[in-house]
């Protein structure tokens, strides 16, 4: 049977007019493959899994890795600023409360050692304050038998009594001076004799408050700075 030759374009059209249920076998192009190709990931997406990836790893384990670059540095660290920024805060009050303390320690350590100097006085001097010494002043009196002196604050105004030779019924009393303070009545009184004009007539010297107020001997007797000896 003689067969024909149909142009390219009537050909084209045949087939499209074709069912493709008549079809048994199509043909498959040589260029096509079966399997897909594998995607390459951009180089962007691989260097931010590849930073990502430590920071995980410190914020599970919290173990640090040696030679971390700054972009490895984890989350957790930043917190830092903000406690950066409640310190100054912070501060004020902290050297408010230390200025407070300071100033109540030195408050109540004055008042301690004011206690503790006032009992360490009642404990040795008594209430009203007294002092009692012996001493040879040319008063009738001598070694074996020596003037007795007793110093009183009596309300913070001093007293001295003196009985010469030991001899209570010639008893002579001398008006000191007066203390001064909100607690005057607790200041104590001492007595010392010292001999200035070398005559074994020793004058008396009243202390007090850290003071010395010296009564003159003379006549028999002592005499204050302000009358004439």
């Amino acid at each position: 049977m003689p067969t024909t030759t149909l142009p390219s374009d009537q050909t084209n059209h045949a087939e499209r007019l074709t069912p493709k249920s008549s079809l048994r076998h199509r043909p498959i192009a040589p260029q096509t493959s079966a399997q897909p190709t594998a995607r390459v990931p951009r180089a962007s997406r691989t260097q931010t899994q590849t930073r990502s990836m430590p920071k995980k790893t410190q914020t599970i384990t919290g173990t640090p890795i040696p030679n971390a670059q700054p972009d490895d540095v984890p989350m957790w660290k930043h917190t830092r600023s903000h406690a950066a920024l409640w310190q100054p805060r912070l501060l004020l009050p902290g050297v408010g409360i230390g200025m407070l303390l300071a100033i109540l320690v030195v408050v109540l350590g004055q008042l301690l050692i004011g206690w503790i100097g006032n009992t360490w006085n009642t404990f040795q001097y008594g209430y009203p304050r007294t002092y009692q010494v012996d001493a040879v002043v040319g008063h009738h009196d001598s070694v074996a038998h020596p003037s007795h002196f007793i110093a009183l604050n009596i309300q913070g105004q001093i007293e001295i009594i003196e009985f010469p030779g030991g001899d209570a019924s010639h008893a002579k009393i001398y008006l000191g001076p007066h203390a001064y303070g909100s607690q005057a009545d607790l200041v104590p009184v001492t007595l010392r004799f010292v001999d200035t004009q070398h005559n074994h007539q020793p004058d008396m010297v009243i202390q007090f408050q850290g003071e010395q107020i010296m009564f003159h001997n003379a006549d028999g007797t002592f005499h204050p700075p302000s009358a004439p000896a």
